[in-house]
């Protein structure tokens, strides 16, 4: 009993002891790759970091109560200097204490924005680890989403919208100080009164007296949810324009209140079944230059943070979600413009905007059929460009109307259907690429799978040149067949062309049997490009941009970029002056300036195009219906090339002609024949059509900047604004003859009548409006 008993020592066996080894050295060793990372990532980034943080700190130690408050109005120049519009947002005069914003639009923010509100302290944790798995998700891609309520504050009064992980990390820091600095109720009343609604409203309270004509503390529940579905994307959730979707979002927000017990079944049900009626007040409506100035003002500033525009898509879900992607930032940095103080310089000319606009409504004017919302039926748009920067000089969007303020702009917004005029662009120059000339011989022949010509006749064996300037329809048939529509397509994809579809890689697309279609602005950069030696500049009006103590924000700079090779756009330019002098538009050729261009007409004389330039300057003009219909003597030549005319001739009234730079002879890679000055008899049986096998390998696009001739690369931008008109073109109809008159067949005569090639035209079933002369904020003062 008194013996103590020994404690037995246990035995482990030998596989433990490996194991534990094998444990320790583990441990030891990922300890050590820790702190190797440790230090790394703090050399690699923590100064970077401790500086961010130290920039927040004083952001917000500075701050005060009206710094919230504040907005600063950005102003807009011409290219003379003088100014054009003011941009500010109505929030100052609409600012409300917390105590006056009703508990419900706490509440409906709370439960959709920020369901963590009360309890962290700016940052939702939870939020950023979704965040952080999408970073990974997306390889790399930073994507919008999961900020707190104090994060967007943070981003809204402090920050730019630039997409990395700088701001991001900054934008958490200065939420971090401002939860230190202010309390929950502050912070919330300083978002609710910050926040954008659409259409020039900060601000809830601005917002209620904009869509309801009333004060926010007179509205109801379902009203105050309906604001609030607005600001998560002011551009989606519009509710001028997309009621709708406001309407499904208030709903959601209303069954989110509903599930955190901010309301009951009953309140939910009687806000539910509420009618939502805007009472708008008079929304002050942009001409057409505005709205091309904000268009291309919001899209310099997503471009300088960071934002990669695309036209080009591997899956339905990539575009989705470059959409959304695009949708978001493009709000965000639209709101910048009406607080951000900005400075903005375009190259846009007031009186050569208001002789193009007059040139359209002059011409127009005998059309006086009006929809039922007081807009001109039959339309026109046009836009000028200078050739020496390839920028937009002149926009005009639609007829002008005293009584009714601009919607659309169809300068940019409206895609139709181009005809011809597309050749030159997609089947022309890419031939030329491939060994052709001007004096190549090819067949004018009836095509038994193919387009007729538009006024029925063929001419044998002639010069491309001659099927140019008579708008052949079998040649560009026969030529875009060999290039392949995928190849012709790749040159206007690369200048942006934003709504090329899959179902344009048919032979249709070579009589510009697009699905949607091509915008005005679009058509004339893509001429700009031809007549600068194939180079190609995205068209913009806007200069620059600065704060308002003059710090460039976006930078004077034109990118360029290779389209076509230098030799091939001259010999296109060449044929396009043909066109004019002895072709479909020599009827409307220029009296006093060497000039070149291209006639455009689709099916049933829905839609006329004409594209044209000097050395000086490219305009394109469309007409046509908005929603298609036939107009008996529309050509492209006709109303399209006199409003072209009208306006060239005034704009070259006092420069010196300048001829078009001349090709170089190539090697008669294609059966050349040379024309004479007098009308050539072709002999059939002598002549043949040949085509090259395999086209030549395309050369590499190159770009560089205006400042030096260094390649840069830039990736590839799209118009991502809405499309307007176009129904798929299935099969193209080529037995209707759209002409009262044949063209002569000698391929020299002269064309009075601008007869032109006929392709399929799409629907569209898009209202929009005319123009308001009374220039208020955010309108041009002429």
């Amino acid at each position: 009993m008194g013996k103590k008993l020994k404690k037995k020592k246990r035995k482990h066996s030998r596989g433990y002891y490996i194991f534990t080894m094998a444990f320790k050295i583990t441990f030891l060793i990922t300890l050590m790759i820790g702190l190797i990372g440790g230090v790394w990532f703090y050399f690699a980034y923590g100064k970077d970091i401790l500086q961010l943080q130290k920039e927040a700190k004083i952001l917000v130690r500075e701050s005060s109560v009206d710094t919230f408050r504040q907005t600063e109005t950005s102003l807009v120049y011409g290219a003379n200097g003088k100014l054009l519009m003011s941009m500010k947002g109505e929030k100052d005069s609409y600012y409300i204490a917390y105590e006056d914003i009703p508990d419900e639009a706490k509440q409906a923010m709370i439960a959709i924005e920020d369901k963590n509100f009360t309890i962290h302290h700016g940052v939702d944790w939870k939020g950023v680890m979704r965040a952080a798995w999408m970073l990974v998700k997306h390889r790399g891609q930073v994507t919008q989403g999961a900020s707190t309520i104090t994060q967007q504050l943070s981003r809204n009064i402090f920050l730019t919208h630039e997409v990395s992980w700088e701001r991001k990390i900054k934008e958490m820091f200065i939420a971090f100080e401002l939860e230190k600095k202010y309390s929950k109720a502050q912070i919330l009343e300083f978002y609710l009164n910050n926040i954008y609604f659409a259409n020039g409203y900060y601000g809830i309270q601005a917002a209620s007296k904009g869509y309801f004509n009333v004060t926010v503390d007179k509205l109801s529940l379902s009203q105050i949810a309906f604001l609030c579905a607005i600001p998560n994307n002011p551009t989606l959730y519009d509710p001028i324009d997309h009621l709708e979707n406001t309407l499904k979002r208030r709903d959601r927000i209303l069954y989110q209140m509903k599930t955190d017990k901010w309301i009951v079944q009953e309140i939910y049900e009687d806000a539910i079944a509420e009618t939502i009626e805007l009472d708008v007040k008079s929304v002050s409506k942009k001409n057409y230059v505005a709205t091309y100035i904000i268009y291309c003002a919001t899209r310099a500033l997503m471009s300088q943070n960071g934002f990669e525009f695309k036209n080009e898509f591997s899956s339905e879900d990539e575009k989705a979600a470059y959409e959304t992607s695009y949708s978001d930032m493009y709000t965000q940095c639209q709101q910048s413009l009406y607080s951000g103080g900005y400075r903005i310089y375009t190259s846009i000319d007031m009186t050569k905007q208001k002789k193009l606009q007059n040139a359209v409504n002059e011409e127009l004017k005998s059309f006086d059929e009006k929809s039922e919302d007081g807009i001109y039926k039959l339309q026109g748009a046009a836009v000028s460009i200078e050739n020496k920067t390839g920028r937009v000089v002149a926009i005009v969007g639609g007829r002008n109307q005293k009584s009714v303020g601009y919607t659309l702009n169809r300068g940019f917004q409206s895609f139709r259907q181009p005809g011809s005029s597309i050749k030159p662009l997609v089947v022309y120059t890419p031939a030329f690429e491939l060994g052709y000339t001007p004096n190549s011989k090819v067949k004018d022949e009836k095509l038994k799978d193919g387009p007729k010509n538009s006024d029925n006749t063929y001419l044998g064996v002639i010069p491309i040149r001659t099927a140019v300037a008579k708008s052949k329809n079998t040649i560009a048939w026969k030529l875009f067949e060999e290039i392949t529509p995928k190849a012709g397509l790749a040159y206007v994809l690369k200048m942006n062309f934003a709504k090329i579809q899959e179902s344009d890689y048919g032979l249709a697309s070579a009589l510009g049997g697009l699905t949607i279609g091509a915008s005005p602005v679009e058509m004339a950069s893509g001429y700009a490009a031809l007549e600068n030696d194939g180079v190609y500049r995205e068209p913009t009006c806007i200069v620059k941009i600065t704060d308002a103590q003059g710090y460039e924000i976006v930078p004077e700079q034109i990118t360029k970029k290779r389209i076509y090779e230098k030799n091939a756009s001259r010999m296109m330019v060449s044929c396009m002056n043909t066109v004019m002098t002895s072709g479909t538009g020599a009827g409307i050729k220029l009296s006093n300036m060497t000039c070149a261009g291209k006639t455009g007409t689709t099916n049933d004389k829905k839609d006329g195009w004409f594209v044209g330039f000097t050395r000086y300057y490219t305009t394109s003009v469309w007409v046509g219906y908005d929603i298609p219909q036939t107009l008996s003597d529309l050509q492209g030549a006709s109303y399209p090339g006199r409003i072209w005319k009208a306006y060239m001739e005034w704009l070259h009234e006092d420069l010196e002609d300048k001829p078009f730079e001349e090709y170089e002879d190539t090697k008669d890679e294609k059966n050349e024949v040379q024309p004479t000055e007098e009308e050539i008899d072709y002999k059939e049986e002598d002549m043949h059509l040949e085509f090259s096998e395999e086209p030549e390998e395309e050369a590499p696009e190159e770009e560089w900047s205006e400042e030096g001739d260094e390649p840069i690369e830039e990736p590839l931008s799209t118009d991502g604004v809405e499309g307007y008109g176009g129904d798929v073109v299935d099969e193209p109809e080529w037995d209707e003859d759209e002409n009262e008159e044949n063209m002569e067949e000698e391929p020299d005569e002269a064309q009075e009548d601008g007869q032109d090639d006929v392709t399929e035209n799409s629907e569209t079933s898009e209202e929009d409006s005319g123009a308001d002369t009374e220039p208020q904020d955010g309108e041009v003062v002429e």
